[in-house]
Parts: structure tokens; C-alpha cells; sequence
């Protein structure tokens, strides 16, 4: 019984991390706009997500890790393990942004879709938290017997 009242929150709550990984790596790539040669970096949100969820239910351990650097000059990212899936900025379970505007410094990162993308993740992110705080409420009063 309890399992499927908080089957919900856990499924937002890895959506929230992941929201906040990938918010962490938009932040990256923005970061590094003028950096000559920086590769954008991203996940897929709904595979990313699908892992997340299965590898929760085979383990139900979620922690926080430090992601590989790709340059000894750069600073590591933190990133989600879900279970025993890594997500975010796990090299594996990211891919590189696809260059739309050629740069001479060989820099893929497009400002605008990283703005874009800021902005998207952003609003979800608040629409996470906001099912999650409903959910909250709405299970407290059912408890209290509002």
C-alpha cells in the first residue's frame, strides 16, 4: 500500500535530480562558450529518466558522485547515480551537442539553444516540485482526515 502512494514521489524526486544535473551541465556548456575547441555536452531526458527509474527500483539507492574530467584543466562535475545507473555527466550516458553554427575555435556551443534550453529545463524543474509539493499536501491531509 505504501509502495504506490510514494511510487509517485520517486519518480518525480529522480526526475528532479536529473533536472538539476542537466541544469548543471547547461550551466557547463554556457560557461565554456568562448573556451577554444569546448565540445556542448547533453543528455537524453527520457532515457536518462527510464534508467533512472528502473535502476531505483532494482536498488532504491540514490547518491551523488564525482563525474571523470576530460581535461586535467577542468573541474569535476557532480553526477546522479540512480541505483547502479550513472546519469548526467557520465561520459556514457552523454552525448555531444550537434554544431549548427560553424566557430573557427572549433567551439560547438550555440548561446541561444543553451539559453533555450536553460529556460525549458528551468520550468520543469519548478513543474517537479510543484507535483511534489501537491502530492505532499494532499497525502497530509488525507493522513490528518481533512
Amino acid at each position: 500500500m505504501i509502495n504506490k502512494m510514494t511510487e509517485r514521489l520517486e519518480f518525480q524526486g529522480n526526475a528532479l535530480l536529473l533536472r538539476a544535473e542537466r541544469q548543471r551541465t547547461i550551466a557547463s556548456n554556457i560557461a565554456n562558450a568562448d573556451t577554444p575547441g569546448y565540445v556542448a555536452r547533453d543528455f537524453h531526458f527520457a532515457n536518462a529518466l527510464r534508467e533512472a527509474t528502473e535502476g531505483s527500483k532494482r536498488l532504491g539507492d540514490t547518491r551523488m558522485a564525482l563525474a571523470p574530467v576530460t581535461h586535467t584543466s577542468h573541474a569535476p562535475l557532480p553526477t546522479v547515480e540512480i541505483g547502479n545507473t550513472r546519469t548526467g555527466t557520465n561520459p556514457a550516458a552523454m552525448g555531444y551537442a550537434v554544431q549548427t553554427q560553424p566557430s573557427l575555435d572549433n567551439n560547438t556551443v550555440d548561446l541561444d539553444r543553451e539559453r533555450a534550453n536553460s529556460v525549458d529545463n528551468a520550468v520543469r524543474y519548478e513543474a517537479a516540485l510543484r507535483f511534489i509539493n501537491g502530492t505532499a499536501k494532499t497525502m497530509l491531509s488525507a493522513i490528518q482526515g481533512q
